[in-house]
């Protein structure tokens, strides 16, 4: 078994509730929402707050369970990944004063997925006997779509600014967590809601990369959810 079950009553429970949380507010907020202003999003502040609240909260759990097993290094990274996420949050819903909001939720984000990224590569090592296992063509393929993807969606027929640069080595690094993400989904089915989870994270950011190098809306506009 690649994790252990998790076997207290207690923490079960409360992992249980954050998941109906999660999914609650995540979901129900599209689904019954109503478009803001800028129609931007349809889910309230709080409740997108609430569901990234949520994985940070189930994520701490998880890793208090872990401590003492061989999946509390993959544990800790998650775990940490999860809360810098959620600090990327604060800063695009502007709930943080930061002179540019963007950079501090790509700064925030970039952290996350280079905890992430480290989490893959210790797993990696302790299912392959020491040594870390990279399918160099999946990850290639993973770069390949990230770079595009930040190509004609925040370059292409743009002034460029730091912004725009910034933008590009943030969609590789994204690119890099659901590439490597991908190679452990592939021999160990464990990972599979992982590796699908940091692409949909990956469509997500080139959809608000979109929003925002686009034109679709203003800097001033945009929001997360």
């Amino acid at each position: 078994m690649i994790f252990p079950a998790i076997t207290d009553s207690l923490s079960r429970f409360a992992l249980v509730g954050l998941w109906a949380i999660w999914a609650v507010c995540l979901f129900g907020g599209m689904a019954a929402g109503c478009l803001n202003a800028d129609q931007t999003h349809r889910s309230p502040t709080w409740m997108r707050m609430a569901s990234s609240a949520a994985l940070v909260a189930a994520g701490a759990i998880w890793w208090i369970n872990a401590r003492g097993t061989g999946a509390e290094g993959f544990a800790v990274g998650v775990a940490v990944g999860m809360a810098l996420g959620f600090l990327g949050d604060l800063f695009m819903a502007r709930l943080l004063a930061a002179n540019n909001y963007v950079m501090g939720g790509i700064g925030a984000f970039g952290l996350g997925h280079l905890a992430y990224i480290a989490a893959c590569l210790l797993v990696s090592a302790q299912l392959s006997g020491g040594m870390v296992f990279i399918d160099w063509w999946a990850l290639a393929a993973w770069l390949a779509f990230g770079a595009a993807g930040w190509y004609l969606v925040v370059f292409r027929g743009q002034r460029a600014t730091v912004l725009h640069w910034a933008a590009l080595p943030y969609a590789l690094l994204l690119a890099t967590t659901a590439g490597l993400a991908t190679v452990l989904a592939l021999s160990y089915s464990a990972f599979v809601l992982m590796a699908l989870g940091a692409a949909l994270f990956l469509f997500s950011d080139l959809l608000l990369a979109a929003q925002l190098f686009s034109g679709l809306c203003s800097v001033a506009k945009i929001d997360r959810g």
